[in-house]
C-alpha cells in the first residue's frame, strides 16, 4: 500500500504544498509497483482508464475525506492514462492529468532568464497553447520566487486552487504547469500563497498575452500563431521612415477618443473599425506616423494607459491581440508606421497587479526611498534586478516582434535617471558613488536600445526625456543613452510660452523662439505639441493662442508653420490639426463637428499642406539634426516679431526660405536677405484664404533685387501679412 505522511497529505489538502509534482500523478513506489495519485475534491470515485479502449484499469482508494484518491498497480509506468471522476448530482468527468506530464522549459531558457537576457522569454513565459504527445493544452509559466505554492485559477476549474497547483523550479523560482484542454479565450489568474503562508488577491499574469475588459482583471489564454500578416513589403518602407535624415511627422492619438459612435451609447471604436476610419485620415492629412498613447492593458481609463497591468496585453477595450495586429497590418500596408508609449518606468499597485506579486516586493524594490513614485502613487520597477530587467527587456523585443511595432516611445525617461526625481531632501537613496543618478536605470536604458536597435536596426526609439540629460540620442558605445530620438520639450515650453503672450508684449520674450537654436543639434530631436499641452486645466493649443477668434486662428496658422520649418521631427496631438477649441477629454471623441466652421477646416487645410511640403523637400528634414541644414537670415528684429531663416539640403542644393510675423501687423515693403538671385515663389501663405486668412501676400511670388540685406548680395522685398507666416521657394 501507498503511504504518504499525514504532513504531506495535510499540505496537499491545505494547498500548500510546494512540490506537488513529487506526490500527485504518476510515482513508482518500488521496482515493481507504481502509485497514481490524484487530489478531486468533492469527487465520489475516481477511475484509472486505459487511453485507448477507455475501459477501466483501477479504482482508485479514497484515503481523505478532502478528495485524496490512490491506486498502486503492479506494472510499469503508463505511458498515458485518463482519469473518470464520479460526483452527485453531475455528469462523470473524463480527463488528462495534469500531473502525469513533465516540465517542458529548457535548462537554456531558465539559465538566460536567471542571467537577465532573455530576449525572447515571453516565448516561454506565461500562457501557451502547446500539444504534448498529441495532448492539446495550455503551459502556464510564472515567476514567483518566494511564493510557497502557485495555482492556476479559472472557469475550467471553478477557480479552485486545490485543483492545478503548479510545479517550482529551483533556483529560477519559476512555475510551471501543463492543463490539458484549456483553450484560446479561456480566463484565469494566479492564486499564490506568499512566504508567509497567506494567500493574495489573485493575480493577473505578467506575461499575459490577453485580459479581460476592464474592470475584470482576469488574463486570457491567446491563440498567438493565428494572425497571418500581409506587411511583407513594409520592411523597406519603414527604414524611409525610421531614418533620422527621413521625413517624420507623426499624429499622436488616443484610441479611446479619437473617435467615438455616439449612436451606440459613445462606444469606443474597435481596432478594425479604427482600421477603416482612422488610418484614411491620417494617409490623407499626410502624416507619416501614428504614435498611439499606450496600448498595453491598463485598469484605470483616466490613466490613459500610463499606469499598465499587463505590458504583453494589447488592451482589450477595442478588441482582440489579433485585431490590435490587423491595425498595425493595416497601417503599414498603407504606408504609415506605428509608434506606441511604453512605459517601463512604474506600475499601478492594484491588488491584481505586480506589486507584491509573491508576497514580497519583487519586481519593486523594498524601500519606498527608491520603490515608489510620490507623484503617481505607482511602484517603481526594480532595474537592478535581472529577473525584472529581462522582463522589461523582453517587453520592448515582444511589441516590435510579435506586433511589428516601427517604435517606441519610452514614457517619463527623467523620472528613471534621477534618483531624486520630485523628491525632496531625506526622500531619497543615492548611488554608490554618493550621485543622484539612477545607475541601475541608465545601464537598463542603454542595454534595452542596444538590444532593439541590434535586432531592429530600421525601428525607433524614442524618448521623452525633459532634462539637459548629455547624449539621449547618442548611441550606447559612445556614451550616450542609445536613443534615436528625443522629444524637444524645451523647444515646446518656449515656444508656447511665447505664442500664448499678447503680440504687444512678445518683443520682450523674443529669444524664446530662437533659443532652441542654440542646442537644436546636440539631439536627433522630435518637436512634440502632444496630448500634456491639451489638458489639466491647460485648454487646447488653439484656446492658448491670445486676441478674438480671428486673431487665436492667425496665430495657430503662424505657429505651425514656424514649427514645419524648425529642426526636428514634427508631433501633433489630435484634434491639434484641426484647431479644436475645447481641450481634450478622453470621455469623448473630438470635437469633429468643427470642421464645418471655416476657421477649422483652414487649420486642417494647412496641415495638410505643410506635411506635404515636408514630404516633398529634402531641405526641411534631410540635415535635421546638422547646423548645416539651418540658417538664420534674421533672429533679432524684436520690435516687430519676426523671424526668418533658411532650410537648406546641400545634397539637393535647394532650400527653403521661412519668414514669420508674430504681430497683427502687416508688415509692407519688408525687405529680406538672400543667398541666390532669381524668382521666389511664395510656396505657402498661413494668411492665405483657404485656410481662413485675410488673403495678403506677394502675388504668388518675388523677384530678387542686387540690394544688399542681411549680409547677403541679393535680397526681396516683400509683404508679410499680419500673424502669419510665409514659405517661399527659389524656382
Amino acid at each position: 500500500m501507498d503511504v504518504l505522511s499525514n504532513d504531506i497529505i495535510q499540505s496537499i489538502v491545505n494547498a500548500d504544498c510546494e512540490d506537488i509534482f513529487a506526490y500527485l500523478g504518476q510515482h513508482k513506489v518500488d521496482a515493481n509497483k507504481i502509485a497514481i495519485r490524484t487530489f478531486l475534491p468533492n469527487a465520489t470515485s475516481v477511475e484509472i482508464l486505459d487511453y485507448n479502449t477507455k475501459s477501466v484499469v483501477a479504482r482508485l482508494e479514497r484515503i481523505h475525506e478532502a478528495g485524496i484518491y490512490v491506486a498502486v498497480l503492479e506494472q510499469d509506468f503508463f505511458d498515458r492514462y485518463l482519469i473518470k471522476a464520479s460526483y452527485v448530482n453531475s455528469e462523470d468527468l473524463i480527463f488528462e492529468d495534469p500531473y502525469r506530464f513533465g516540465s517542458t522549459i529548457g535548462e537554456q531558457d531558465l539559465y538566460l532568464f536567471g542571467e537577465g537576457t532573455h530576449e525572447a522569454v515571453y516565448q516561454f513565459m506565461g500562457a501557451h497553447l502547446i500539444s504534448i504527445d498529441g495532448v492539446e493544452g495550455c503551459r502556464f509559466c510564472v515567476w514567483a520566487p518566494n511564493a510557497r505554492r502557485v495555482s492556476v485559477v479559472g472557469d475550467f476549474n471553478f477557480w479552485d486552487g486545490r485543483k492545478h497547483m503548479m510545479r517550482k523550479h529551483i533556483p529560477s523560482g519559476i512555475w510551471e504547469v501543463f492543463i490539458p484542454g484549456i483553450k484560446a479565450g479561456d480566463l484565469y489568474k494566479y492564486e499564490v500563497r506568499g512566504a508567509d503562508g497567506h494567500l493574495l488577491p489573485h493575480k493577473a499574469d505578467p506575461y499575459g498575452f490577453g485580459a479581460q475588459l476592464p474592470p475584470d482583471q482576469a488574463s486570457v489564454v491567446v491563440d498567438d500563431k493565428s494572425y497571418e500578416w500581409q506587411d511583407e513589403g513594409w520592411k523597406g518602407e519603414r527604414h524611409w521612415r525610421t531614418h533620422r535624415a527621413g521625413p517624420i511627422a507623426i499624429y499622436e492619438v488616443h484610441l479611446g477618443s479619437w473617435k467615438r459612435k455616439t449612436e451606440e451609447g459613445n462606444r469606443y471604436l474597435t481596432y478594425r473599425e479604427l482600421a477603416e476610419e482612422l488610418i484614411p485620415y491620417v494617409k490623407d492629412m499626410g502624416f507619416t506616423h501614428l504614435q498611439l498613447m499606450p496600448v498595453s492593458e491598463f485598469p484605470f481609463d483616466g490613466s490613459w494607459g500610463y499606469q499598465p497591468v499587463g505590458l504583453y496585453a494589447p488592451t482589450s477595450r477595442f478588441g482582440s491581440p489579433d485585431d490590435f495586429k490587423y491595425f498595425v497590418d493595416c497601417c503599414h500596408q498603407s504606408g504609415i508606421a506605428v509608434l506606441i508609449d511604453w512605459v517601463p518606468g512604474h506600475f499601478p499597485t492594484d491588488g491584481h497587479g505586480l506589486g507584491r506579486f509573491d508576497g514580497t516586493p519583487l519586481y519593486e524594490h523594498a524601500d519606498a526611498r527608491q520603490g515608489f513614485h510620490p507623484d503617481w502613487n505607482t511602484y517603481i520597477f526594480n532595474y537592478g534586478r535581472k529577473e525584472v530587467a529581462n522582463y522589461l527587456m523582453a517587453n520592448a523585443l515582444y511589441w516590435l516582434s510579435e506586433f511589428h511595432i516601427d517604435g517606441l516611445r519610452v514614457d517619463a525617461v527623467a523620472s528613471m535617471l534621477y534618483l531624486d526625481y520630485s523628491r525632496n531632501e531625506g526622500e531619497w537613496i543615492p548611488n554608490i558613488y554618493g550621485g543622484r543618478e539612477n545607475l541601475e536605470a541608465i545601464d537598463f536604458i542603454r542595454n534595452v536600445n542596444a538590444r532593439v536597435y541590434q535586432n531592429f536596426p530600421d525601428t525607433m526609439m524614442v524618448a521623452e526625456e525633459s532634462t539637459a540629460w548629455p547624449g539621449v540620442s547618442k548611441p550606447v558605445h559612445y556614451g550616450g543613452l542609445g536613443f534615436g530620438f528625443k522629444w524637444n520639450m524645451g523647444w515646446m515650453n518656449d515656444s508656447l510660452e511665447f505664442m500664448s503672450k499678447e503680440p504687444i508684449h512678445r518683443q520682450y520674450h523674443h529669444h524664446d523662439m530662437t533659443f532652441s537654436l542654440y542646442y537644436a543639434f546636440s539631439e536627433n530631436f522630435i518637436l512634440p505639441l502632444s496630448h500634456d499641452e491639451v489638458v489639466h486645466g491647460k485648454g487646447s493649443i488653439l484656446s492658448r493662442m491670445p486676441g478674438d477668434a480671428w486673431q487665436q486662428f492667425a496665430n495657430l496658422r503662424a505657429y505651425y508653420s514656424f514649427m514645419w520649418g524648425h529642426p526636428g521631427k514634427k508631433l501633433l496631438f489630435m484634434g491639434s490639426e484641426f484647431g479644436q477649441g475645447p481641450e481634450w477629454n478622453h470621455n469623448t471623441g473630438l470635437e469633429w463637428h468643427q470642421l464645418g466652421i471655416k476657421e477649422h477646416r483652414g487649420i486642417q487645410n494647412l496641415v495638410r499642406d505643410l506635411n506635404n511640403i515636408y514630404m516633398s523637400r529634402e531641405a526641411l528634414y534631410h540635415n535635421d539634426s546638422e547646423e548645416k541644414g539651418f540658417e538664420w537670415v534674421e533672429a533679432d528684429d524684436r520690435h516687430n516679431s519676426v523671424f526668418i531663416f533658411i532650410r537648406k539640403s546641400e545634397e539637393t542644393g535647394r532650400s527653403l526660405l521661412f519668414i514669420s510675423n508674430f504681430t497683427p501687423v502687416l508688415r509692407e515693403d519688408y525687405r529680406v536677405g538672400v543667398n541666390e538671385p532669381g524668382y521666389y515663389v511664395e510656396l505657402l501663405n498661413t494668411d492665405s484664404d483657404i485656410y481662413g486668412g485675410g488673403n495678403k501676400g506677394n502675388g504668388g511670388g518675388v523677384m530678387s533685387e542686387e540690394v544688399s540685406w542681411h549680409y547677403r548680395k541679393h535680397s526681396i522685398n516683400v509683404t508679410i501679412p499680419p500673424l502669419a507666416s510665409i514659405i517661399f521657394e527659389l524656382q
